[in-house]
Parts: structure tokens; sequence; C-alpha cells
């Protein structure tokens, strides 16, 4: 007779103060039979810290998906396993998705132990809205990419979330600024819970005058919090939705290209309308 399978724990570490570790994890980490870090060497001294002596393999994103069968067997064979990253919540922007999502396929239970997370301390100390907020991760390096993407988010309306290398935090405040508008308001997070961490609100513009002039900012973990854009006045047709307009006019009737631009838009379709009859009758 088989064993039952064991139980996946995603366990939350510290992102900088030991104390923020529970006890719930503390617990679970001495008496897992596997912990599979992200790097070996660097979760040693967490766990020797607390005088966890549990086994602890590696699995990084270089050999995620190698090791991932080999812990489901370990799992479907009874044993109870913990994964961690190097600080903070496992998945979140960190290797971990391939192992639970087959372990949510083989109907393996996966436990979460919440504890702490950069994004959520930044976003809870930015004073910006927290009701809507989309955690977009780790921009491109290339700017040309980076670039591609913030005009994708340019026109969210939620809070916007990103962690940022510091050797490239000068060059994405700087294209932020360029793309959102120098204004935006924004929040640079850096080492929180740690020595010198550093929580600061000022426009984009600001901010990127700052990191240049103060070669400390450009030092250690960031979270960059970006204020949303404005929404949109459904009355209003800005420059660039009358381009737009103008665009779809030439390859669709008024109808259509009114209904097309609303959609995009957000503005009314009966201003659309009657701007784009204006367009076509020559009275811009």
């Amino acid at each position: 007779m088989s064993n039952p399978a064991g139980n996946l724990y995603i366990v939350a570490t510290p992102i900088g103060n030991l104390g923020d570790l529970s006890q719930r994890a503390l617990e679970i980490l001495q008496s897992v039979d596997l912990i599979a870090a992200e790097d070996t060497r660097h979760s040693q001294k967490l766990l020797s810290h607390f005088g966890i002596k549990t086994h602890c393999i590696a699995n990084h994103e270089h050999n995620e998906r190698e090791m991932t069968e080999k812990l489901l067997q370990r799992l479907r064979d009874g044993a109870s396993i913990a994964v961690i990253s190097d600080a903070g919540t496992p998945l979140i922007s960190d290797p971990g998705y391939h192992l639970v999502n087959q372990a949510q396929a083989h109907n393996i239970r996966v436990i979460p132990v919440p504890g702490a997370s950069a994004l959520l301390a930044a976003l809870a100390a930015a004073g910006l809205p927290t009701d809507r907020f989309s955690f977009e991760g780790f921009l491109p390096n290339k700017q040309a990419a980076r670039r591609k993407v913030l005009q994708q988010l340019r026109s969210q309306t939620a809070t916007l979330v990103f962690y940022e290398s510091p050797h490239r935090i000068l060059d994405s405040l700087r294209d932020m600024g360029e793309v959102f508008g120098r204004e935006r308001e924004a929040v640079l997070a850096r080492e929180l819970t740690k020595t010198f961490e550093t929580i600061k609100r000022d426009s984009l513009e600001n901010l990127a005058r700052w990191v240049e002039q103060d070669k400390d900012q450009q030092r250690g973990e960031i979270v960059l919090v970006v204020a949303g854009a404005a929404p949109r006045d459904p009355d209003l047709i800005d420059a660039e939705t009358e381009q737009t307009l103008n665009v779809l006019l030439n390859y669709l009737p008024v109808k259509q290209a009114a209904a097309a631009a609303a959609e995009i838009s957000g503005v009314k379709k009966n201003k659309l309308y009657a701007r784009a009859v204006e367009m076509k009758e020559g009275k811009v």
C-alpha cells in the first residue's frame, strides 16, 4: 500500500529583518523532510541562525523544471517539502511556479505559509491607492523593450508595482518619466526592513534626479510603486483619441470607427460619433 502524498509548503522568509520569520514558518521548516531553496548557500545563513537542521536542496530558475519531477516523486512517496526563496514570498518573481503548478495538477496539497513580501511592504508604506494594483515584476533590460512595456501600462489606472535592480534603477525612472509623464507620482522603496531602509515619495522626475545625485540609492533591493493614470473623462476627446479615431476612419464606416475608438479610449461613443461626422465632413 502506497503512502499518502506529503504536503508542499510555500514558506515566506524575511526580506531583511530576521524577526519577521513567523513562529509557524519556523516550526514548519524544522519539521518538514526537505527544504527546496532558491540558493542553498544564502538560505543556510537563515537556517543556521534559527538552528534549523533540515536537509536543504537547490531549486532555482536554472534547474526548476528538472527538479520538479524529483520533488513530486518525493511528495508522492509521502515526504513533506517546504519551498523557500532567497527572501520574501516564493513565486513572486522567484522560482517555484512549475513545482506548485504540477503539485496542484497531481492533487498534492499545497499549503501557503504567509509572511514577508517586499511587494506588499512597499505598497502598504507608499501612501498610494491600494484598492487596485498591478504587480509587473521586473521590467526588460533593453530600453526599447522596457519602453514598449511601459507604453502598454501608460493608461492603467491601478497603482503599478515593479521590482528593479540597482544598476538599472536610474534608467527605469527616466523611461517611466518619459512614458508616464515626469510629474507622475511614485515611491522608491529600498532595502525594506534592513538597516538602510529608504522610502521616498516624489514625482518620477525628482526621484530620477535624486537617485542620480545620491549613488547610495543605486544599491540594494528596490521596489517602485507608481501612481496609476488619472481616469479618462468620458466626455473629453484628447489628441491621442482623436488621432486613433482619424486612423480608424481610414478603414471603417463612421459608426464602426466611433464604436472602436470608444472601446479603445473609454470616451463616450456618441461623442466620438459626432466628432467622426465632423471629421468626415471636413469640419476639423
